[in-house]
């Protein structure tokens, strides 16, 4: 686990070693952190918007005595699994775009709104409440369901643009978003007790039906 000191220190070491000026966003629970709902993270997860900024961070970052580790092991056989680096207990997830089945969408990069310049050489944007819940809808795992559960707690989520990023990935060929969302948002009101507005619901059904309707024709 780490804390937001430790994980500002990390940025600050690498950034200070940094041979170029590189961007990127937070999302997760290093997102969280920065964005005081969440104490602490199991890894820090960063996206990059490019092949070639996301390695000039990891060689920066290996320096520093991190070391590459497998992605296969927390991820499976994907292509689009993080490249990873890990010292003692601390672990880098740095995604290219594609967050396994999520993408980084223009909405969300422009949602980014809050952002934290270490000395001018390492610009980390975090991403947005409403779309990190986006994003860990995507997955089956507790500690998820327990960060979505805080940001609709914190009055952190925006349903009309939940809705709305969740459509987006579809169109972007994340087709499984909407069903993701609209599964883990009812099995939460019902187990969890977590409120929902019926609502929203009943849009992301709306857009299920409109999808699957879509892809029948498709096939015929």
């Amino acid at each position: 686990m780490i804390n937001l000191d430790e994980q500002q220190n990390i940025f600050m070491r690498i950034a200070e070693k940094l041979p170029k000026r590189i961007e990127v966003y937070a999302i997760g629970g290093t997102a969280m952190m920065f964005l005081g709902l969440k104490d602490k993270t199991l890894d820090v997860d960063i996206v990059f918007l490019n092949a070639t900024d996301r390695k000039i961070f990891k060689d920066t970052a290996k320096l520093l005595d991190f070391e590459d580790t497998s992605a296969e092991i927390v991820y499976g056989k994907r292509d689009n699994a993080p490249e990873m680096v890990k010292i003692s207990d601390v672990r880098l997830d740095l995604f290219l775009f594609k967050i396994i089945s999520s993408y980084f969408s223009t909405g969300m990069q422009k949602r980014a709104m809050q952002t934290h310049d270490f000395i001018g050489k390492l610009i980390i944007r975090i991403a947005s409440p409403s779309d990190i819940l986006v994003m860990k809808s995507a997955t089956a795992r507790q500690k998820d369901d327990e960060d979505i559960i805080s940001i609709i707690k914190e009055n952190k989520a925006n349903w009309e643009i939940i809705v709305k990023e969740s459509e987006e990935q579809v169109m972007l060929g994340n087709e499984s978003a909407v069903l993701s969302l609209g599964t883990r948002f009812e099995r939460l009101k019902n187990e969890k007790k977590v409120e929902i507005p019926k609502e929203v619901l009943d849009k992301l059904w709306k857009i299920l039906k409109k999808q699957t309707g879509k892809n029948k024709l498709k096939s015929l």
